[in-house]
């Protein structure tokens, strides 16, 4: 039996012409919020589509305009709408950086490790390893409250306090001030790099980050992910334990009263500063909400037509 072999479809505006990809196209389709299996069917429906319509070759613009109505069909409007919104984001000249904040055991590396994924986005720091780098550098003496987990601060803070002023909240807020320090440096690091980047972590405070700096030099997006529910909130150590060694739940409940109270906290901050507030019930909505709001609020940030170039190829 003859076994026919499927023609090429290349991409032909591109620097380096390039055949169409699945595999790329399903990823950059995953940026809307839509699940992995249904990015890839949608990116096989436009395969299908291209060898139907076009000679061999698809500019740029025309692929997009055949993936938003293949969109429109297999998944809906709505969908459709976020791709021509990423490719907007995509077209920046200037990093993204998305913050991810919120407290112990709300999902934060989760979501981070598959905001990354979803958006193509290579690099992701947690706050954690810039405390650690930072311990490195200023003794317990000089610096105590680096030397602890977030939740835990209050027993190293130095007194006096003022009156009717909460230990745990002063702690926190002496380590968030510090670190807030090495995220801003990350920051200008992506910046004069050029290179997207999020951070995540219970450092990440709204408020404590001078973002007018970075205004016209990256699109800084601030989110917050808590967990409303109490009981579910506690569950999480329990899984945390199952899945990661050397991190036993009991340390986290000891202190779950503290890690609620900061929660709390960053909330009233993120209200205060008007960063969005995504409360996390359920992975992968959570995620598609996530990937929704930084979207938006990098559209939002975009300067005009005029300081904005290609900086990613297309797929």
């Amino acid at each position: 039996m003859t076994q026919t072999t499927q023609r090429h479809v290349v991409i032909s505006d591109q620097e380096y012409e390039l055949p169409y990809s699945k595999g790329l196209m399903a990823s950059r389709i995953m940026a809307t919020g839509l699940a992995p299996a249904r990015a890839f069917h949608v990116a096989e429906v436009i395969e299908e589509r291209l060898h139907s319509v076009t000679s061999g070759s698809v500019s740029g613009p025309e692929l997009t305009d055949i993936t938003l109505e293949v969109l429109r069909a297999e998944v809906g409007e709505r969908y459709a709408t976020s791709y021509a919104k990423w490719q907007m984001v995509r077209s920046l000249d200037i990093p993204l950086v998305i913050l991810l904040g919120g407290a112990t055991g709300v999902g934060k590396s989760t979501i981070a490790t598959m905001l990354a994924n979803r958006l193509g986005i290579t690099r992701v720091i947690p706050t954690d390893a810039i405390r650690e780098v930072m311990r490195s550098m200023f003794s317990e003496e000089l610096m105590p409250t680096l030397h602890t987990s977030s939740f835990d601060a209050a027993r190293l803070v130095r007194n006096p306090l003022p009156r009717r002023t909460d230990p745990v909240i002063i702690g926190f807020r002496e380590q968030a001030s510090a670190v807030a320090v090495g995220i801003e440096a990350l920051i200008q690091r992506a910046v004069d790099e050029g290179t997207d980047l999020i951070v995540e972590g219970a450092h990440v405070v709204p408020g404590f980050l001078d973002r007018a700096r970075f205004d016209g030099k990256a699109v800084v997006v601030p989110l917050v992910v808590t967990v409303d529910d109490e009981e579910l909130h506690r569950s999480h150590f329990v899984f945390r334990a199952d899945e990661v060694r050397n991190r036993p739940s009991e340390r986290y409940l000891d202190f779950f009263e503290n890690i609620r109270k900061l929660q709390k906290y960053v909330k009233s901050l993120a209200l205060e500063h008007e960063v969005p507030v995504v409360p996390s019930y359920n992975l992968d909505a959570t995620l598609s909400r996530v990937i929704e709001l930084v979207v938006n609020q990098a559209i939002a940030a975009i300067p005009s037509p005029t300081t904005t170039r290609s900086k990613r190829g297309s797929a």
